[in-house]
């Protein structure tokens, strides 16, 4: 005989905890603390068992009813019913585990830094995965399809983050190429999206890319008062472009003073290369005092409260302003453009020379590691004519491209 609410009210706690049955399995059992729970005995493989559905009132007798009707169908297909609901709870705590903010997190503090990157490449990457988690940071890795992925860069393409959109895109393949090969998701929805995005015009660094205008620059660092060590990575800067986060990041290590070579770690590089660093008299002499007014050991260009830290990325930059040269003239980036510009319009060195100094990739590999080896001893001529040049721009005694002495 099937149960009725009013007669389960009424069932009281006894010293033993008791039964009484409804239909098709279901059945109360009423405990000596008084409660009062839903179970479905069955059978399944020739085994009975049993599904708890709740307790009564905050599971009715209808509700246990129809749970214990999709049980049954449940049964009916073959399937395990209380399996199949471990299965369930598993995947929806398998993923809260594996939402795109915890893959995402674990990608950047364990492979990238696990691989030794540095820390302005994991800064950028922090920052991206910043940008995307208001849209899916909360989302399991497998449920986001490429639909979902394109809103939340559009967004940040609506804001008009073109260049952005499309880092956090790239980012978002590597997180999910990541994903996949943990066996959290099955595939990479972003990897649609490459002609999706609007693609960003090329930005282009202020650069000073004429003499007499270079030569007014270097006589403007002489005579600018600031911390000792800005004044020499504004000094230093010009005879070696590279870029500046290559700049602020070196190491006293890294320098090898009879060699005179400065090799920056592939980690630190753009290109993921080593690129090893020729250094003129100039330069060297520069660094010595560079080191006299640092400790000599760890970055060479720290910050100014600590020597912990590397000097800050907006410190050349803010200095160039407190110059008066406006974000339009000039960049800490500038330089590079600078040295490229003048360097091939010299005529006095092969174009793959200068790519190499500026440590420009090449696409193709056997070329690129002939080039590296075969243009070492012009970019150490190069250098050294690099820095005369420039001693003759800051004396302002002439504008025109010295002959070097090949």
């Amino acid at each position: 005989m099937s149960l009725n609410v009013q007669e389960i009210k009424g069932f009281l706690p006894e010293s033993k905890p008791y039964k009484r049955y409804d239909s098709g399995g279901l059945y109360l059992l009423v405990k000596p603390n008084g409660s009062k729970l839903w179970q479905f005995k069955y059978r399944f493989g020739g085994i009975e068992k049993k599904m708890p559905f709740g307790a009564f009132p905050e599971i009715s007798l209808a509700e246990a009813r129809r749970r214990r009707d999709r049980a049954r169908t449940t049964v009916a297909d073959g399937i395990d019913p209380m399996r199949e609901r471990k299965r369930e709870k598993a995947k929806i705590r398998l993923g809260a585990e594996n939402t795109f903010a915890v893959v995402a997190s674990s990608y950047i503090e364990h492979k990238m830094v696990g691989e030794g990157l540095a820390e302005a490449t994991l800064k950028k990457a922090r920052w991206f995965l910043e940008l995307l988690t208001p849209a899916i940071g909360n989302m399991p890795l497998d449920d986001l399809d490429p639909q979902m992925m394109l809103a939340a860069l559009k967004k940040l393409e609506a804001r008009g983050n073109l260049e952005t959109a499309k880092k956090c895109r790239s980012f978002s393949s590597r997180v999910f190429r990541y994903g996949a090969a943990l066996g959290v998701c099955q595939s990479d929805p972003t990897a649609i999206l490459q002609g999706a995005l609007i693609t960003p015009k090329a930005r282009h660094y202020a650069a000073i890319l004429e003499p007499e205008k270079l030569g007014q620059l270097l006589r403007a660092i002489d005579d600018f008062e600031c911390y000792p060590v800005t004044k020499l990575a504004l000094k230093i800067a010009p005879h070696i472009f590279v870029r500046p986060g290559e700049l602020r990041h070196g190491d006293w290590s890294e320098l090898d003073w009879e060699k005179a070579i400065w090799t920056i770690p592939a980690g630190k590089m753009k290109a993921r290369r080593t690129h090893a660093v020729p250094l003129s008299r100039q330069v060297l002499e520069l660094f010595r005092e560079l080191q006299s007014v640092t400790i000599g050991t760890g970055y060479m260009f720290p910050a100014f409260h600590t020597w912990k830290r590397p000097m800050s990325e907006n410190t050349l930059n803010a200095s160039f302003r407190r110059m008066g040269f406006t974000k339009d003239e000039m960049t800490a980036h500038g330089f590079r453009s600078t040295a490229s510009t003048l360097l091939n319009e010299s005529g006095l060195w092969h174009p793959d020379a200068i790519e190499r100094a500026l440590a420009h990739g090449d696409s193709n590999a056997i070329r690129g590691a002939y080039n590296r080896g075969h243009y070492w001893d012009e970019r150490v001529r190069m250098a050294q004519w690099w820095s005369d040049y420039l001693d003759l721009l800051r004396r302002g005694e002439s504008t025109a491209p010295m002959k070097a002495d090949l």
